[in-house]
């Protein structure tokens, strides 16, 4: 999903760079030594900045007995380099936070990013220790062991909760081929067996200069942050080899799946999943607007028909937009004398009406106010820019972040239909019960 290009080159922009794009105020650039991607916005709110690097890799690159990697390599990178390391007393969380910087990093199916919100005059800093790390990290054993710990912690916790359980459940049964069937986390005893060597091949095969995408965002002078950017990044190599391509591909599902979760709790829910397109099908937006008109507030399909009348405590949707297909997925929660049977019949009931007459006018405009509204929040400074392009540099295209509102106002409610009757079919469900104990 190309953008057209919004803006001419720059005329002074460093010879080290070649311009490839400019959407909606953000400008793109290649690092032309190592195939680096920069994302510039210049944005003088507040005398703040945002830089994050996103790694074009995730849970989705993960193989069985190495899932978790991308995870385990989030806490690992972390600990240090030779530069940059608790020992030295110029730990990485020491050297950010002295300087007032916000700094973490989260895992997803497609991609990893690692992040600093921090008063502009200390970019330097969080641009040195980025690419310090991007090629730098020790990944020492004893390291490793330590946050194995940690990590399989975090591990049991979420294991302590009913819906992530049946989420994890749903998604687990959904896909059989593809890796979205495991969990960003990864599975136990992959945590429990992973060597430092493991995770060592791992990174060197995925954190590559020419498998990241650097976004700046803030107070900045776009001259000097590209010059700081092949100051501290320019020395890196690109890869050796070609980054490897996941070629696994989830078969046609041709029948109805079904997940039960028991576990100790108050009141059960249901999750109903249906095999969606990846993020970058323009049917993508027709599904949010319809995820939005089945169970966005009071006004939406399945809280009137079973909020309202007593069946539920809360209904919710949502639709993945991933790199390759994912799912559209409906929530809800039951109130204390409903049934799964009743609820799922209903939740069933709300998506035939749409796929046989479709939705009003009145509900695509409220979808898309809602829309427009999430989206303007979501877009309220630096780092809520920066978190939004992640998941657009994830899915593929980071312009998919500036043309939503634009492709959302294009929505008709003739599209909102066909796409509820192209997916959302049963062959292609699966079904959850979480069933407290």
């Amino acid at each position: 999903m190309a953008s057209p290009t919004t803006a001419a080159p720059p005329t002074d922009l460093p010879d080290t760079f070649e311009f490839v794009d400019a959407s909606g105020g953000i400008e793109e650039y290649t690092l032309t030594s190592n195939g680096l991607r920069v994302l510039v916005l210049e944005q003088a709110a507040a005398p703040v900045v945002a830089f994050m690097v996103t790694y074009h890799v995730g849970s989705r690159n993960e193989w069985t007995g190495l899932t978790g990697a991308t995870h385990i390599l989030e806490h690992l990178m972390f600990k240090g380099t030779e530069r940059f390391h608790k020992k030295k007393g110029t730990s990485i969380f020491d050297m950010l936070q002295r300087v007032g910087a916000r700094v973490n990093a989260t895992t997803w199916f497609d991609r990893t990013n690692y992040y600093e919100m921090l008063p502009k005059e200390h970019l330097p800093l969080a641009i040195d220790i980025e690419a310090d790390r991007m090629r730098g990290a020790l990944l020492d054993a004893e390291d490793l062991e330590s946050e194995r710990t940690v990590i399989l912690n975090e591990y049991d916790r979420g294991k302590n909760e009913a819906l992530r359980n049946l989420y994890d459940a749903v998604w687990g049964a959904a896909f059989v081929a593809h890796p979205y069937h495991h969990p960003t986390i990864g599975w136990r005893s992959d945590i429990e067996h992973v060597t430092p060597e493991g995770l060592r091949h791992f990174y060197d095969t995925y954190y590559w200069p020419n498998n990241a995408t650097v976004s700046i965002i803030g107070d900045l002078d776009r001259g000097e942050a590209l010059s700081l950017v092949e100051e501290h990044f320019g020395a890196l190599d690109a890869s050796p080899e070609p980054i490897p391509e996941m070629h696994t591909r989830e078969p046609e599902q041709k029948g109805e799946r079904r997940v039960k979760v028991h576990q100790e709790g108050q009141l059960g829910a249901v999750m109903t999943s249906y095999k969606s397109p990846e993020g970058l099908s323009e049917d993508a937006d027709a599904l949010d607007i319809l995820a939005r008109v089945l169970a966005s507030g009071k006004g939406s399909r399945l809280f009137k028909r079973l909020t309202d009348r007593g069946l539920t405590s809360d209904v919710f949707a949502m639709s993945s937009r991933l790199r390759d297909p994912g799912l559209f997925s409906l929530f809800a929660f039951l109130a204390p004398d409903a049934t799964h049977e009743v609820v799922e019949e209903g939740m069933r009931e709300a998506v035939e009406a749409v796929q046989q007459r479709g939705i009003t006018d009145e509900e695509l405009q409220r979808a898309q106010t809602q829309l427009k509204a999430k989206e303007a929040f979501g877009r309220d400074g630096p780092f809520a820019i920066a978190a939004q392009l992640n998941e657009a540099i994830a899915a593929g295209d980071w312009t998919l972040y500036t043309t939503y509102l634009d492709r959302i106002d294009r929505v008709t409610p003739d599209d909102v239909q066909r796409v509820a009757q192209t997916y959302l079919q049963p062959e292609r469900a699966t079904v959850g019960h979480y069933i407290p104990e």
